[in-house]
Order: C-alpha cells, then sequence, then structure tokens
C-alpha cells in the first residue's frame, strides 16, 4: 500500500503572488514545506501538484532541480489535477499538503496518518473542526474517494477545494477527525498574505538562533516568549478562501 503526500502550490496567489518561493531563514517556503513533509513518519514520496499555467513553471523548476517529482495539470480544476497527480503515483493512500504551511508538523501529520490507518474509514483529518493553528492542516484519505469525488463533483467550490465533495457527505464517506488536547485553532501559522509573511519569518528568524526545527511545542515556546509576533498577523479570517467558494456558489 502506498502513501503518497502531495503538496499543491502554485505562483499565482491573489494575496501574495509568488509566495511560495519567498525566502525564509535563507530558503524559499517551499522547501520548507516539502522537507517537512518528507520527514513524516509513514509517507512513501512527496510529489508537488502545480499547475500548468507559465507562472508555475519556475516553481516546478525548482522543485525538480531538488529531485522533487512535480506533476503539472489545470490552475482552475485543482481536483482533477490533484486526482491525476495521484493516479500518476499509483497511490492508494492520499496525504494532502498545502504548500502555504512552512511550519507544518511532520509529527502532526502522522498523527492524522496512524489514526487513518487504525480505523476502517476513507478520510481523517485534523480540519474538521480544526484544534491546532493554521498551517498544520493534514488530510488523509483513501484514493478510491477521491477518484469518487473527481467523478461526482459539479460545484465550482468543490472543484476547487480538493476535499469538499468528500468531508462534507458524512453519509457517504466513512470519516474521522482528530482533536488536540488543547484548543490552538485560534493560531495563525499559514502564509496568504504579507502579516502572515512578517510573521513566519520573525518565528523563522527566532528558530534560526536557537537551532530549532520548529515543532508545534517549539514554535508555540516562541509565540509565548514574544507575544509581538502572534500579534503581526491576527485577525485574518481561517479559511477565507473556502468561504469565499461557498459563498459563490450558493449564488450561482
Amino acid at each position: 500500500m502506498k502513501t503518497v503526500a502531495i503538496i499543491q502550490a502554485r505562483m499565482g496567489s491573489t494575496r501574495l503572488p509568488g509566495k511560495v518561493l519567498l525566502p525564509l531563514a535563507g530558503k524559499p517556503s517551499i522547501q520548507h514545506v516539502i522537507e517537512r513533509a518528507e520527514r513524516i513518519c509513514g509517507v512513501d514520496e512527496v510529489i508537488l501538484a502545480t499547475s500548468v499555467h507559465p507562472g508555475d513553471t519556475l516553481l516546478s523548476d525548482f522543485c525538480r532541480s531538488r529531485g522533487i517529482q512535480v506533476v503539472r495539470g489545470s490552475e482552475s480544476d485543482v481536483l482533477d489535477r490533484y486526482f491525476q497527480t495521484a493516479k500518476a503515483a499509483r497511490a492508494d493512500t492520499v496525504m494532502r499538503i498545502t504548500g502555504d504551511c512552512p511550519l507544518l508538523d511532520p509529527v502532526e501529520s502522522a498523527k492524522v496518518l496512524d489514526l487513518f490507518r487504525s480505523l476502517d474509514v476513507e478520510y481523517v483529518s485534523n480540519t474538521n473542526p480544526p484544534t491546532l493553528p493554521d498551517g498544520l492542516d493534514t488530510e488523509v484519505f483513501r484514493f478510491h474517494a477521491l477518484e469518487a469525488a473527481w467523478e461526482n463533483a459539479v460545484k465550482p467550490a468543490e472543484r476547487e477545494h480538493v476535499t469538499l465533495h468528500i468531508y462534507s457527505r458524512p453519509s457517504q464517506f466513512r470519516i474521522k477527525n482528530l482533536l488536540n488536547a488543547v484548543d490552538l485553532s485560534g493560531q495563525r501559522w499559514t502564509l496568504d498574505n504579507e502579516n502572515d509573511y512578517k510573521m513566519l519569518s520573525a518565528v523563522y528568524d527566532e528558530l534560526t538562533q536557537r537551532e530549532q526545527f520548529g515543532f508545534l511545542k517549539e514554535v508555540l515556546a516562541i509565540l509565548e516568549a514574544h507575544p509581538e509576533i502572534k500579534k503581526l498577523n491576527s485577525g485574518t479570517i481561517r479559511n477565507e478562501g473556502l468561504m469565499k467558494s461557498l459563498e459563490r456558489d450558493l449564488h450561482d
């Protein structure tokens, strides 16, 4: 049984263009995401899924130069891009990671995979509802569930947001969610706008000085010692893009 972590990323962010190649502690942000994904226990392969848009060639070339397999597909139909990537990789189990999570914790992601493997389910996440900081999101699902979503999803939001069709149908798919002991969902560790970049840059500066990797507990300790860092990107709505997509579907 092959488990593949697929990182979806592209350069064309509307709020922070080119964000995945912005430097953090001397490395492009996406390199941190890849290196963290490669440390997840139980993952057999890490692949980047980006679009065929010419603007994503720089991202594709960067990842390939570092030995990361890249699959390019539709820019707007992200579900199709994800499905084609998983199919090409011959994945039995898929872990979904997004390219805007440079503080992804391999240990927390492995917990989601472990729970998935211990149960007779088709989908497990730590996001429904979330109890970890935004930026540690991990979803694990069976290839056949992804294939079913690819075949049946018709709403624009379901084509844009890969797993929406799956987790919004608990009567059709067996789903579970992993809860953290303490609710940390109010914290924002993702890279989506300029304030996020300021916050993450400050965190990585601290990690470099302390010679730390940046696991959950290590970042929490930094933010406790420097509450001004956490304030740099406070006030942004979690999953703002998803909310906008769902609202558009309601009005179409």
